[in-house]
This record gives structure tokens, sequence and C-alpha cells, in this order.
């Protein structure tokens, strides 16, 4: 089973609950489990789980070369290029590097094979681990702007550890997604069985939690919600839950320990015992909301 913890806006507790359902997800649900922090432009799951990072890979796009003495300045791949990556000035043929999104449809439609294959950094993407749990994440290049395109290379980086490791037992992954509801989010969750959004009783977390909510119930995922910062009133976080049939699976309370525990680095399951048992249920409710994903 794959969970993306996500939400609306930034600073609702995301990290918090991923590092946490992470650091007790294999005693609450009895599976092994993969942490993979998708927020490629902000990573922080790490300073949580503490993993020791074994392996380093360079993450490229690949962006086209054009072979001036093929190229007939024909302008097929100037028309098909939906980012405007690429152009003709004068007889001169270009290619903006930062604006490409790697799809290949130009050289694919170039009628002289005047196109082929160059490479530019997007960053790089980490792998190791925190005890038992297996990490990755990945960071995006100073000045890069292509984020999805490193998540997506972080989740195929990711399915290629699973099949290194079939002969395993297979692992649940929890997904910390980058926050809001644009590309990188959509990216990070498209290969999630399940989605939590995490949210707060605030005017902001109210008004970015409808557009979660809005932005990730067309994919048809099930998805379910954490409160964090609880004990403000929250009708109204309720009752959106309630119109869009979402569960709420835990409630986090706006206590100063936790606030406290996040400024150390410290897990929550770590501030006492009420919240490693209310990390326990939640894990295990998180397991048992998507029951037909972990027994197919």
């Amino acid at each position: 089973m794959r969970v993306s913890i996500a939400s609306g806006k930034g600073g609702t507790g995301k990290t918090t609950v991923s590092a946490a359902l992470a650091s007790i997800w294999t005693e609450a649900v009895g599976t092994p489990v993969v942490a993979v922090d998708c927020d490629v432009e902000e990573p922080n799951l790490h300073l949580f789980l503490r993993p020791l990072i074994t392996d380093t890979h360079i993450a490229n796009i690949e962006i086209p070369v054009i072979d001036v003495e093929r190229c007939t300045r024909c302008g097929s791949c100037r028309e098909i290029c939906q980012f405007a990556a690429i152009t003709i000035l004068g007889d001169t043929p270009m290619v903006f590097d930062e604006m490409c999104h790697g799809c290949g449809a130009c050289a694919a439609i170039c009628p002289f094979g005047a196109i082929g294959a160059g490479a530019r950094e997007l960053g790089r993407i980490e792998e190791g681990a925190a005890g038992a749990i297996t990490f990755l994440n990945g960071r995006l290049r100073v000045g890069e702007a292509m984020s999805p395109a490193l998540i997506r290379a972080v989740l195929a980086r990711l399915e290629a550890l699973l099949v290194e490791r079939e002969a395993e037992p297979a692992p649940d992954v929890i997904c910390d997604a980058p926050p809001g509801v644009s590309c990188p989010a959509g990216a990070a969750v498209s290969r999630s069985d399940a989605i939590v959004l995490v949210t707060e009783p605030t005017p902001f977390g109210i008004h970015d939690f409808r557009l979660a909510v809005d932005a990730f119930s067309p994919l048809g995922k099930p998805m379910a919600v954490v409160i964090n910062r609880s004990g403000l009133p929250a009708d109204e976080l309720e009752g959106i839950c309630r119109e869009a049939s979402l569960p709420i699976l835990a409630r986090i309370p706006d206590d100063r320990a936790v606030a406290e525990a996040y400024a150390r680095g410290r897990l929550l399951p770590e501030v006492s015992p009420a919240y490693r048992e209310l990390t326990l249920k939640l894990a295990k409710d998180v397991a048992s909301f998507v029951p037909e994903v972990r027994h197919a």
C-alpha cells in the first residue's frame, strides 16, 4: 500500500505526520515501510527520521540537442513544443534548456532526425535507512524549476528499489508530498493508493483544505483527514469532511509539547505515551481505510 501525506498549504504538520507514521508503522501494521520525501524543493523528513544516506544518484532531465547540419529549419519542433522551449531565430535553431519539460516530442516529430538527446541536471536522489525504515528523498538543484520531473525520478527510483527487493516482504510506502495543489503535489500523489490530508482549523487551513479536496477528489483515490492543532472551533472543517465523505482519522491537539518536540526534531510518538498511542491508532486506521489495496 502506498499512502501520500498531503496538504493544501505548508506548515500544517504534514511532515510531522509522515515521520510519526513511518517511525511506528511496522510496529502498528506489521509490514516494513519505505519513507519517501517528495517535497523536493524543501525536503525535511530526514530531520526527523535521521537516516544514514548510503547512495546518491544524480537525476537528469532529457533535453533536445539540435544537429544544425541536418536541421532544415522546417519548424516542426517549434510547432509541437507546448512550452516554447525550442524555436528558430533567423536561421539559427535554439533550445531554451530551462523551459524544456523533457517530453521528447520535438525529437519524435523531426522528419530529418536532427534532434538528439542531451541532459540537464535536475537534482539528486538520496537513499538510505533510518533503523528498519528504508528512506528515499529528492533534492532539487538550486534554481531548478522542474520539481515534478525530479519527483517522478524519485518515484521511478522507488519502483526500482521495490523490484530489487521483491524477494523480501513487500513494504508499505509513506510519501511526504509537497504542499499545495499544483503540479508537484499532483506528481507526488499520482501513484499512491490513498491520500491522507493534514489540515488545521484556521482560516488559512480551511481555505487551502477546500482547494486540496477539490484538487485531489477527481483522482478517485481513497482520502482521509488528520486535523492538526485541534482545539480551535472546527465546525466548518468538519462540515467539509462530511460533505466530501472524508473520514477524520485523528485529531492532534494544539499542544505546546508537540510544538517543542517539532522544534527539536523529535517524533510525535516521543512526546508522551498518549501521543505514542495516538500515532499507533492512526497508523492502524490509515492501513485499514484502504483494506482492498492491502489485501490485493
